[in-house]
């Protein structure tokens, strides 16, 4: 299903030279809806919460204002919820608890044709995922977001881990465009989902593969098998 990406907040800028990044996420959005309502029907919005009351409430209204526009358009959306880029002032271990309870502060008064299809967020860890996935199981799909590449077993452990604890959606964008063989890795993923591949011997069975098909590996497996990304250390399989 195509999708259309509705705003593009001031976090994700990345202007050669620019500074955007050291301040508090703005909103802004260039596409609009009923021009691109002729191509598609999704599309994701993206908020990013600063834990600045001024910032976080012109974010809050962007959402608002986006959410009659798209219904004078007839159009369907997945939320995007990034952690902060930027020191807050909240310890870092709070974080993933701060950025649940943002989420369900954005999503409280709305009604269920305006609620989000799924979310699209970054796992914040066991604890933080299986707290939102069981708050509101029927009426929010939480799916995770890839980051970025890492080893092909920080992707395997990450779609394990994220299936364990409630996630229902994967949207992993240069961890599956970036590896050797996308077909070969999703199909992998699935297996790691399925419960009939550990993510340590998906990757062994992913390099196989690759040298069946006599594709050289971007990275030795023996690395490719390190987990390099710290929040999938605490439950790796």
């Amino acid at each position: 299903t195509p999708a259309v990406r509705y705003n593009d907040t001031t976090d994700v800028w990345g202007q050669r030279h620019s500074n955007y990044k050291k301040f508090p996420s703005r909103n802004f959005r260039t596409a609009h809806l009923s021009s691109v309502s002729e191509f598609i029907d999704l599309g994701l919005y993206s908020i990013t919460f600063s834990n600045d009351l001024e910032k976080d409430l012109e974010s809050l209204w962007g959402f608002r204002t986006f959410l009659e526009d798209l219904a004078n358009n007839d159009l369907r959306y997945f939320l995007e919820v990034f952690n902060p880029q930027i020191d807050i002032g909240i310890a870092q271990e709070k974080v993933p608890q701060y950025v649940n309870d943002c989420i369900l502060k954005c999503l409280a008064g709305l009604t269920r044709k305006e609620r989000p299809l799924f979310l699209k967020m970054p796992f914040n860890g066991p604890r933080a995922m299986e707290e939102l996935c069981n708050y509101h199981p029927e009426g929010l799909i939480v799916g995770v977001l890839g980051g970025g590449k890492g080893t092909t077993r920080d992707t395997f452990e990450l779609v394990r881990q994220s299936e364990k604890y409630g996630a229902r959606v994967a949207l992993f964008g240069r961890k599956i465009n970036l590896a050797e063989s996308p077909i070969n890795l999703v199909g992998l993923m699935r297996s790691v989902i399925e419960g009939t591949l550990g993510s340590l011997e998906a990757v062994k069975e992913y390099h196989a593969r690759l040298a069946q098909e006599g594709i050289s590996p971007k990275i030795p497996i023996e690395e490719d098998q390190k987990i390099t990304e710290k929040v999938l250390l605490d439950d790796a399989s």
